[in-house]
């Protein structure tokens, strides 16, 4: 007979039905709802979690039908959703209530709600689940009105929402990541045979004090709360002893915003003789020599800049409160002290220029990044770029479940095809001064991006005068449906 549980934790990301990420296959598991889990099973509660990243949709559908839990929690983001609402019907129909997470849920409550949903959990979910499930079985969905961080839908099709909850104040208290409950060697293995080291994630704090506009702050606000370097450095040795890892990536959004914390940390893990090589992400108002040496004498080997724009008009758009011009001198930096430099270019944002793209692509050259990324800017609702542009916000499809941000663009904007080129432009043209500079590629790839690179400019020109359309197919409005 199949033990009973009072929770079903899952999120709707499918790695198998995620071709760009099969080429890459860095996955990392859902730390988030790990450490939901580990609270609530510190607390006395049944918990089980479905980690979709290694499974497929027929094992999720066999495991509601075998468990049949009285409560689903599901945590979605904006690449989810069409998933998400596929696996909330089938929750619906073994007769679960079903609460969802996650930054996308918030923003778009009413439409959750209308197919299935019966609660929105709002920012953290530890202590929001844990009132849940103490509430559920005595009074099911009545008086949802007394737990702090939840929307729901009432009798009469109205939209309540409740007060923030207040956030954990002492991260020390709560129970590292529920690492066991899911397939964690698994993760490791496919590192290793990918990429010839095993990884393991971890984060150091949660939330991120600064203002960047396009950035979502749906779960942990603009708050920063960091646990102590002790602390970190009890689950890093667990992580050792347990998994046995090669590297490790702090997940955080900013590791190095803390210089005294970062240094007791360094001290600690050397007085414990651990030195794993890792990647992490910075920014170059949170790097200087002291820091970056300290990185080093960690182990650090990657660490990821979120410089986004050689343009520091753009930059100051953005609400970044960083200076381009000093990216390329902390790119150097660490790379004397033996640390690659990755780079983050968000391409598109609102009122950029042909010279704010030129700017990026001289950032780069001198630079010399050991890696770059680029995306082009989508606006996130709840952002603040998403308030700055509301009104030019076009869906370019009319279902809103198989929509999201990645479906929308700007009215007025460039084309997508403008930054296919654009992006084909950078990389190459990049590309090319790093042969100029230290003859890093052989003449045939230097000739290719020398190709690339000018193909690219041309399709630029052609496409100069192309603009996103100013409205959609229809409009995109939430249907009724019914749980």
């Amino acid at each position: 007979m199949t033990e009973s549980i009072d929770i079903l934790l899952a999120h709707g990301y499918f790695l198998a039905e995620d071709e760009n990420e099969k080429g890459i296959m860095r996955p990392y598991p859902p730390l988030g709802l790990l450490y939901i889990s580990s609270h609530l099973k510190a607390r006395g509660f049944a918990v089980d979690v479905f980690d979709a990243t290694l499974s497929d949709p027929q094992s999720w559908h066999r495991r509601l039908q075998t468990l049949r839990p009285p409560v689903v929690g599901i945590y979605v983001n904006l690449l989810t959703r069409s998933r998400v609402l596929r696996m909330i019907r089938q929750a619906k129909e073994i007769g679960a209530r079903v609460v969802l997470g996650g930054p996308e849920p918030a923003n778009h409550a009413r439409e959750y709600l209308q197919r299935g949903a019966d609660v929105v959990a709002v920012g953290e979910g530890e202590l929001t689940l844990e009132a849940l499930l103490r509430h559920f079985p005595v009074h099911g969905l009545d008086g949802l009105d007394t737990i702090d961080g939840v929307i729901f839908l009432r009798d009469d099709g109205t939209i309540a929402e409740t007060p923030a909850r207040t956030q954990i104040a002492q991260l020390d208290d709560q129970p590292f990541p529920d690492r066991e409950a899911i397939d964690m060697d698994r993760y490791v293995d496919i590192w290793r045979t990918h990429h010839g080291r095993g990884s393991v994630s971890l984060i150091t704090a949660r939330g991120c004090p600064y203002r960047c506009n396009w950035c979502s702050h749906a779960v942990f606000g603009y708050t920063h709360r960091r646990r102590s370097p002790e602390n970190v450095v009890a689950e890093v040795e667990h992580i050792v002893e347990r998994f046995a890892p090669d590297m490790l990536w702090y997940a955080d959004d900013v590791f190095t915003i803390h210089h005294r914390w970062l240094r007791r940390y360094a001290e600690l893990l050397a007085a414990r003789g651990l030195k794993l090589p890792f990647e992490t992400i910075s920014r170059e108002d949170r790097l200087n020599e002291d820091v970056v040496k300290t990185l080093a004498d960690m182990g650090c080997y990657r660490i990821w800049i979120g410089a986004e724009s050689g343009s520091q008009r753009i930059l100051d758009r953005m609400e970044r409160r960083t200076n381009a011009a000093r990216v390329v001198d902390m790119v150097k930096l660490l790379q004397r002290h033996g640390i690659e430099a990755g780079m983050f270019i968000m391409l598109g944002y609102d009122s950029e220029e042909l010279e704010d793209l030129q700017a990026s692509v001289d950032l780069l050259k001198q630079a010399l990044p050991d890696i770059f990324l680029t995306t082009v800017a989508y606006p996130i609702k709840g952002t603040a770029f998403y308030q700055k542009v509301a009104d030019r916000v076009v869906s370019l499809s009319d279902d809103w479940e198989t929509g999201g941000e990645r479906m929308q663009t700007i009215a007025g904007r460039r084309s997508k095809r403008f930054y296919r080129h654009a992006t084909r432009w950078m990389v190459n043209e990049v590309a090319v001064h790093r042969h100029r500079t230290n003859g890093s590629a052989s003449l045939l790839g230097h000739g290719k991006a020398w190709l690339n690179s000018h193909l690219g400019r041309a399709g630029m020109w052609l496409a100069r005068n192309e603009r996103e359309p100013e409205t959609a197919p229809r409009p995109l409005e939430a249907a009724p449906g019914s749980p």
